[in-house]
């Protein structure tokens, strides 16, 4: 059914149903992040399908090592590539959902789905964050009923899908009149709309061609499908602040008010939180995001740029979104904000607004990579979640629920033009199972960066570097082309496999208490690692404790060689002579093998990590 308007919903008949129903606890969840456009077009061959069976009818086949680089053995070659990494490359909601059977394998319990929604025609917006359509999927993508369709197969994989969505802003729907506000830029005429607190005149919305030749006003008539801003609501008077692009973006009210360079700020309402007056078109977003909730059967949101919005305009979002999904029987529908910023201002702010969990980015990404890379002290990172009373918390177990963390993204603000994935530099890939594996047994619901289980190491000036098409194409992982990469063999795939699955029998490693353990070389002077000289080649060792079972986990930060160490555990729980077990380690042959607790600094084991591994006792 084709929807101009959110009145045209006939939202009686679409809840008139059974809906699949939220976690319990979704820090017992695993989350993997993937950018539709770049995960898969089901094209590929010669990977197991949902039922692990070989899938030998597609065109592209598995990458080889061999295939590594294959797309920049020249100039001309590396230019068209990296232009590739820039546009559309071609992944499907068909092509996502083929490959179900691949995430459930790994461990993932739910998936990130980056925004599906229709993009502003003939832009280059193949992340989703530009929407011109809110009430239609791109076709790029596919339709709305195969976003329905992956849902419901999700579901049945024991899967659960959340999808990014974006209130602050829409796409480049609309052009500023370049007769008004002309400014010179070395001498020659220049138009740079720029935030000044002032809102700029409009020339009007854009033509499915992009030119601003369109009334600024309802134009039902004369722009759809491909021109102006839908859901028709939106085009009322009044839906955009209209005062150009932000250009400092921690100075308020520039960064609430301001456009996200081409991409158009919503005003969204106005007044303090507990009095906040939503505007009309926000009052048509949250209805907007209550029908894809049905419509799906969605089991959360991502919602972008939540530090960009009125705290009072996320807020009603929020309380809105819940309210409706507890309606159909989604008691826990889990709305994970983005909000940039240190980790006082991202919590105060989650607080503020009534969102789930706080995206852990910028601190938590950087610590968690320069610990396993052995350039940060542990402790700057286990750190975080730590000093709960400063944040108004009873208990640092807060944090296991109220925080997604990872350690790579699809933009990585933190590094400006120094964008790398974790595996890009030469220790990265042979690190590469102790971080994920640090990220999946500590505090937070732990989130994959699609493609970091294959090794992926893209890294450049540009977001497009690391965001590598896992399908291949034009442009694949490795600087390749026309090879995929759903290799369930790779060493990181199965080693993380093997984890997850432990991790699913263990509760401790899900909802515990978390303590950074203290080590020894001697047995005698005890303390906890650190960096020394630079860097730290070290087991790095930390507690999860639930009542009276403690998990004993750790890394080692030496890629070379294997790193044995005493380690304290919980003296009330551990009786001198008693053993602890190990359930997991990277050198499957070590699994079973018992250490004795002693009185060493307490109570105390000694235990070997191979290289660049990761170990867990029980």
């Amino acid at each position: 059914m084709t929807l101009r308007r959110v009145a045209d919903v006939d939202f009686v008949q679409l809840v008139d149903r059974d809906f699949h129903p939220s976690p319990a606890a979704w820090e017992d969840q695993v989350l993997y992040f993937l950018m539709l456009d770049r995960f898969s077009d089901g094209r590929e061959r010669d990977y197991l399908d949902d039922d692990g069976e070989p899938v030998t009818t597609g065109t592209t086949p598995p990458l080889r090592a061999a295939d590594h680089g294959n797309a920049i053995t020249t100039d001309p070659d590396r230019a068209r590539w990296e232009a590739a990494g820039a546009d559309w490359a071609g992944g499907t909601l068909a092509g996502l959902r083929s490959k179900l059977g691949y995430l459930r394998r790994l461990g993932v319990t739910a998936i990130w789905i980056s925004p599906v929604l229709r993009q502003v025609p003939g832009s280059d917006s193949y992340h989703g964050y530009g929407a011109q359509n809110f009430l239609d999927v791109d076709p790029h993508f596919g339709s709305a009923d195969e976003l329905r369709d992956l849902v419901s197969t999700a579901h049945q994989q024991g899967i659960r899908v959340i999808l990014d969505v974006v209130v602050n802003h829409a796409g480049d729907v609309f052009g500023y009149d370049p007769d008004r506000y002309l400014t010179e830029r070395d001498g020659v005429p220049f138009f740079d709309p720029r935030w000044d607190g002032r809102p700029y005149r409009i020339e009007g919305f854009r033509e499915a061609g992009g030119k601003p030749l369109l009334p600024f006003g309802p134009v039902d008539g004369i722009a759809w499908p491909d021109g102006a801003v839908w859901p028709a609501e939106l085009q009322r008077p009044g839906t955009f602040t209209g005062r150009g692009r932000i250009d400092n973006w921690d100075h308020h009210p520039e960064f609430v008010e301001g456009d996200f360079f081409g991409l158009k700020d919503i005003a969204l309402g106005a007044g303090p939180v507990e009095r906040y007056q939503p505007s009309p078109a926000l009052r048509t977003l949250v209805r907007v995001y209550q029908y894809w909730i049905a419509f799906a059967d969605l089991d959360g949101f991502r919602v972008d740029t939540v530090k960009h919005m009125d705290p009072g305009a996320a807020r009603y979002f929020a309380s809105a979104i819940h309210e409706f999904a507890q309606s159909i029987g989604k008691d826990n529908f889990y709305l994970i904000a983005e909000i940039t910023g240190d980790r006082g201002f991202a919590y105060r702010t989650l607080e503020q607004v009534g969102m789930d969990a706080a995206l852990g980015i910028a601190d938590v990404q950087d610590r968690l990579e320069g610990l396993v890379k052995g350039v940060r002290d542990p402790a700057e990172y286990f750190g975080l979640f730590r000093n709960a009373f400063e944040i108004g918390k009873d208990s640092a177990t807060w944090f296991r629920d109220r925080v997604v963390t990872g350690y790579d993204d699809h933009d990585q603000v933190r590094k400006g033009d120094r964008k790398a994935r974790f595996a890009a530099d030469g220790d990265g890939g042979r690190l590469a199972v102790a971080a994920l594996a640090l990220n999946a047994a500590t505090l937070g619901i732990p989130c994959v960066y699609y493609g970091s289980e294959q090794g992926f190491d893209g890294a450049g000036g540009n977001d497009r570097y690391i965001r590598e098409a896992m399908f291949g194409g034009d442009f694949g992982p490795f600087r390749s082309r026309g090879g995929h990469s759903f290799d369930e063999d790779h060493p990181t795939y199965r080693q993380f496999a093997r984890f997850l699955a432990l991790r699913r029998r263990l509760p401790a490693l899900r909802r515990g208490r978390q303590y950074l353990r203290e080590i020894s070389g001697d047995g005698r002077n005890f303390g906890l690692p650190h960096v020394l000289g630079g860097r730290m080649l070290s087991v790095v060792p930390w507690s999860r404790i639930l009542a009276d079972d403690e998990v004993l986990a750790a890394v080692n930060t030496d890629p070379d060689q294997p790193r044995t160490a005493w380690v304290t555990v919980d003296a009330d729980l551990h009786a001198d002579g008693g053993t602890m077990t190990c359930r997991f380690s990277t050198d499957s042959t070590e699994e079973g093998r018992t250490v004795e607790v002693e009185s060493r600094n307490g109570r105390s084991v000694e235990i070997t990590v191979p290289a660049g591994g990761f170990v867990v006792y029980t």
